[in-house]
């Protein structure tokens, strides 16, 4: 793993020496935006709409615009300054429980490790979190940006999760359309209640996988192969108005056992099987590496069978 951040992590007067890494990676496909007459990659530039020139980096600051058109500017020397000598610190400021925290909160998840000789202090931070069964929150600067975070235990290894601050979790009021509170119907509720318990298992989240990057990586292995692909055109799916009647038929498709709409005991059901996809291209082996995607190769003739997509 590459070390995205060192620094340290402090409560009270404990100074616990970390290095920073992320826990999570971005799996998507990047496409590039090409001229279609020649195929060549589209170049972005830095260019002076006021001066028509090129501008280089040494010449490029940084503004906040507080009126239309107009900007007060800033050197990297002042942005610097006013990160402070805690840019470098994890400082902790409170220990809560972690069900008090709404998941809106949580933004990017980072592993820390122990650096140079803070294996002690970070094994005591460790355990002493694990017993207690409470997590700190804190504050952070990252690429001079100033974050809340708060600090977990995950197996054993200290995490921090950077969340956001109270006045950037925009209020619920200012969600257009959402419906006055009312009694549900009660035979509706119950249908409803019932499909939920029918749909309910431990989460699993290998069981899960992202279908598009499944099919947009057999996509290009077919092209690069020399596949020509035609897209079949998708049909409209009709709304389905009665509630009733779709409560149903959602219990039917998850094979709920006959006379199961009596009550919210519904036996011994069969759960439904987990759906997986079984595209060409499977997005992890079952070595838990990623298929890579595959190097440009002679395209096949014009003999070859043509596929249709859906």
């Amino acid at each position: 793993m590459h070390t995205v951040w060192k620094g340290a992590i402090s409560f009270g007067l404990v100074h616990v020496p970390v290095k920073m890494f992320s826990a999570t990676e971005d799996k998507d496909i990047s496409l590039r935006m090409l001229h279609r007459t020649c195929g060549g990659p589209i170049a972005y530039v830095r260019r002076c709409p006021n001066c028509d020139v090129e501008a280089e980096w040494d010449d490029i600051v940084k503004g906040y615009e507080y009126d239309k058109g107009h900007f007060v500017l800033f050197e990297k020397e002042e942005l610097d300054q006013l990160a402070g000598e805690k840019s470098r610190t994890i400082q902790i400021l409170d220990f809560v429980a972690l069900e008090e925290i709404d998941p809106i909160y949580f933004q990017k998840t980072y592993y820390l490790s122990p650096d140079q000789a803070g294996g002690n202090a970070y094994n005591l931070l460790l355990q002493a979190m694990n017993q207690t069964g409470k997590i700190g929150i804190a504050k952070i600067s990252i690429r001079s940006k100033s974050s809340l975070a708060a600090i977990r235990v995950i197996d054993n290894c200290l995490a921090m999760e950077t969340i956001f601050y109270p006045d950037e979790i925009r209020s619920i009021e200012q969600v257009p359309g959402l419906p006055k509170p009312s009694e549900a119907n009660d035979k509706e509720l119950t249908m409803a209640k019932l499909l939920i318990e029918q749909l309910s298992t431990p989460f699993e989240p290998t069981k899960y996988e992202d279908e598009y990057r499944s099919q947009m990586i057999d996509l290009i292995n077919r092209k690069v192969a020399g596949e020509e692909i035609r897209i079949a055109p998708q049909q409209e799916q009709t709304n389905v108005i009665d509630l009733m009647a779709a409560l149903q038929a959602s219990l039917e498709a998850a094979k709920l056992p006959p006379g199961g709409t009596a009550g919210l005991d519904t036996g011994a059901g069969e759960k439904p099987a987990a759906t997986t996809t079984q595209a060409a291209a499977n997005t992890t082996a079952a070595d838990g590496t990623e298929p890579k995607l595959p190097k440009p190769r002679k395209p096949r003739s014009s003999k070859e069978k043509k596929e249709t997509v859906s």
